[in-house]
């Protein structure tokens, strides 16, 4: 097996995990939220946590998307820049970018994880619980885009525009 068809394949069943994973955490979010509505219009049991809780939800959902979005290279680029090269120019620069890329998400893990370390010793005094199992979506996140930046350019090596990897099949006329 190539180590494009493995970093393929991996990065793939990473991505399928965490979108099963950002799929829970967006329904716990809907269910959250809902229960909030009910509680304040309805119930008035006047619980304080489902703003918290959504809050902390959304930001781990959010930030775990992007593992996502890079997988499928659906994040934002700058294309119209590139093409303007020639092909061989065009891939040394877009594995120049997703190597800075790389590299930011890497800073981010390195200083990410000082960040939800000093999480610890606060608490969120709603859930009687540290805050640094909130402020983990910081460097989790970035450590799973490195991965997904290393697969992903392992997979495409500069070539993504030329193929896209989730594009739709262009069927030609008369099929």
């Amino acid at each position: 097996m190539l180590v494009q068809d493995w970093a393929a394949i991996t990065s793939e069943r990473v991505n399928k995990v965490v979108e099963f994973v950002v799929a829970g955490l967006m329904l716990a979010l809907v269910l959250d939220v809902w229960l909030g509505v009910v509680d304040r219009y309805y119930l008035r049991w006047q619980l304080p946590w489902p703003e918290t809780l959504a809050r902390y939800l959304m930001i781990w959902a959010a930030m775990l998307a992007v593992s996502s979005g890079i997988a499928r290279r659906d994040h934002i680029g700058l294309t119209a820049f590139v093409m303007i090269f020639p092909v061989s120019v065009k891939r040394i620069v877009l594995i120049a970018v997703d190597l800075l890329s790389l590299a930011l998400f890497l800073y981010v893990t390195w200083y990410g994880i000082a960040f939800a370390q000093s999480g610890a010793p606060r608490h969120a005094m709603i859930f009687g619980m540290s805050l640094a199992p909130f402020y983990a979506a910081i460097p989790v996140s970035a450590a799973l885009c490195s991965v997904q930046l290393v697969l992903v350019l392992l997979r495409d090596l500069g070539g993504y525009l030329d193929k896209p990897v989730f594009a739709e099949p262009v069927m030609e006329d008369g099929q």
